[in-house]
């Protein structure tokens, strides 16, 4: 309980304060070369369920074109890969469109590892969370459920997952998440490559 109250968070700070520093070089690559692919604004955010079941605005970097609806997953929009610019192609694929969110975690809003936060419309897995006390630690940069599947999983695998993390948050816990996140995203770069 003291590691989430306390050393969680402050872990949190640390993280988020030591990567916007470490990554300033690499956001400048990225916003020119988002402006310069498709121009326009250069952060995207959405409106995303927290802690407690309040809503916050999550950034990201855009990965989509300016024509594409707003606040619709990729996944409900028809052909979606239309939509998707080249740029933000590559930055899905490492998940470096991720990087704003230590903006979020900065805040307070997100921590780093957690249940991954839903989008305000998606109702039926908000409410499945809230039944299994998911919202009762901050939303996640990653979690138990991106290491165990990330899209390919299903709502109620997702909810399961979130169910498992909650149990048993710690910090050893926090770090076979953490380190298990940059193992998927090597592979999936390693895969792509290839």
């Amino acid at each position: 309980m003291t590691y989430q109250k306390f050393w969680k968070r402050l872990i949190d700070i640390v993280l988020a304060a030591s990567g916007m520093i470490l990554a300033s070089w690499l956001y400048l690559l990225i916003i020119v070369a988002v402006w310069i692919d498709d121009p326009g604004p250069i952060f995207f955010s959405q409106k995303r369920i927290g802690i407690h079941k309040k809503p916050f605005r999550l950034h990201k970097f855009r990965s989509m074109k300016m024509s594409t609806p707003h606040d619709m997953p990729t996944h409900m929009l028809k052909n979606p890969d239309q939509y998707i610019t080249r740029v933000g192609r590559f930055l899905r694929r490492t998940s470096l469109d991720e990087i704003p969110q230590l903006w979020n975690i900065r805040k307070g809003e997100m921590s780093v590892i957690g249940p991954r936060p839903a989008l305000w419309n998606q109702y039926e897995l908000i409410d499945a969370r809230e039944k299994e006390g998911v919202y009762e630690v901050r939303p996640g940069l990653s979690g138990w459920a991106q290491v165990n599947g990330r899209e390919s999983l299903t709502d109620e695998e997702k909810v399961r997952y979130d169910s498992e993390y909650v149990r048993r948050i710690s910090f050893l816990f926090d770090c076979r998440c953490f380190f298990g996140t940059v193992t998927q995203l090597l592979r999936r770069s390693g895969h792509t490559a290839r």
